[in-house]
């Protein structure tokens, strides 16, 4: 009889060319379970940290989604695509070798901080019930509301000029639901030059980095993520006595001497995570109750 899969968090190097299913498809194989899924896409041209959860730790992923992302990206300015990357159909703009740094770095300042950000056409987001890159791969005109989003740091690290292109290097930390895509795009057309991004690697999703994510490969599931470890990290945690998990797990109510909290990681005396709950007043509400006899990390 074949061991159970564990439950944990996964934090994976996704190589270029694969969509984020195809790495979901991998861990499947390589963990021995179809319970797996991932918080936040990276487009098959990107690469970089993939955060994916196992198990019962798929519960988790809701609170991993909505977390900061930071990339970093090369910018081609002197060009656009029909995609807004490279991954599209790219046609010269006007020539843009001779675009001054002062100018850059003043439409850098335009697109950071909170702004409005139209996502790119050949996006996932659903229009009318269908997802906008198949209504573009259908011919329709697509238009793509607005919508806020942060850009936190929009740094200038590195330049190459080239007849008729400026490559610019650069480092993103922005709000979840931001596109990279779409800065490129505008910093080009506020430029007047065009822009699109030739290449994207996130480099942390919250307090979590790509140093310590793994190539997607046999060892993959080695640096697995205890649920305890990773809900931890993200919020403040309390240990309950085996009294209070019981009631915990019946619905009776339990009370807590701790602080309000909108999300506290609920341990059990082993250190395991019995769930996440909500405190008021000294009182617990669960919010994902995790089963703590299975095989965790």
């Amino acid at each position: 009889m074949d061991a159970p899969a564990p439950s944990g968090i996964v934090l994976v190097d996704k190589p270029g060319g694969m969509t984020s299913h195809d790495v979901v498809g991998r861990l499947r194989r390589a963990a021995g379970t179809r319970k797996v899924g991932h918080a936040g896409t990276l487009d098959p041209m990107a690469t970089g940290l993939l955060l994916l959860g196992i198990e019962s730790s798929t519960r988790l992923l809701t609170y991993l989604v909505g977390l900061d992302k930071t990339y970093t990206a090369t910018i081609r300015l002197g060009e656009r695509s029909s995609t807004d990357d490279a991954d599209g159909e790219v046609e010269p703009v006007a020539d843009a070798e001779g675009v001054g740094l002062d100018a850059v770095d003043a439409g850098i300042a335009r697109l950071s901080g909170p702004i409005e950000q139209v996502p790119s056409t050949y996006s996932a987001i659903k229009v009318g019930g269908r997802r906008a890159y198949d209504r573009a791969r259908s011919g329709e005109e697509v238009e793509l509301t607005p919508r806020p989003v942060v850009i936190r740091e929009f740094a200038r690290l590195a330049e190459r000029r080239e007849p008729g292109r400026l490559d610019l290097d650069v480092r993103v930390s922005c709000t979840s639901g931001t596109y990279i895509r779409a800065l490129a795009r505008d910093l080009g057309e506020g430029l007047g030059v065009g822009g699109h991004l030739t290449a994207l690697r996130r480099t942390a999703v919250g307090p979590f980095r790509i140093e310590d994510a793994a190539p997607l490969g046999d060892g993959v599931l080695d640096g697995l993520l205890a649920p305890a470890a990773v809900a931890s990290e993200l919020f403040p945690s309390a240990v309950l006595d085996d009294a209070q998990l019981r009631d915990l797990a019946h619905g009776k109510r339990v009370e807590l001497d701790a602080p309000d909290a909108e999300v506290l990681a609920a341990l059990a005396p082993d250190g395991r995570l019995a769930g996440l709950v909500r405190v008021r007043d000294g009182r617990l509400r669960v919010l994902v109750n995790m089963p703590t006899g299975e095989v965790l990390a």
